[in-house]
């Protein structure tokens, strides 16, 4: 499942990835379970109601390491 985000277009981080999702160019939105709940539930909420899918993924130094990146992402939304 993560082996997508190696290869599509993505944003990484929860401003990047809100902008997307309010410009209606993301087709997924995957989240880290450990990010702060707060932050990651807006992200969430505002990916439903657009009716865009939402994965999560257990930790944000996964969703990290799967984006190529060295340090922990809390959000990535794949790009259309």
């Amino acid at each position: 499942m993560l082996e997508i985000l190696q290869h599509e277009k993505k944003t990484v981080g929860i401003k990047q990835t809100t902008k997307a999702l309010k410009q209606d160019i993301a087709k997924a939105l995957y989240v880290a379970e450990d990010a702060d709940a707060y932050l990651i539930d807006q992200l969430i909420e505002l990916a439903r109601s657009k009716h865009i899918e939402v994965i999560k993924i257990e930790s944000m130094k996964k969703l990290g390491k799967a984006c190529g990146i060295d340090v922990g992402a809390a959000a990535v939304a794949v790009l259309k």
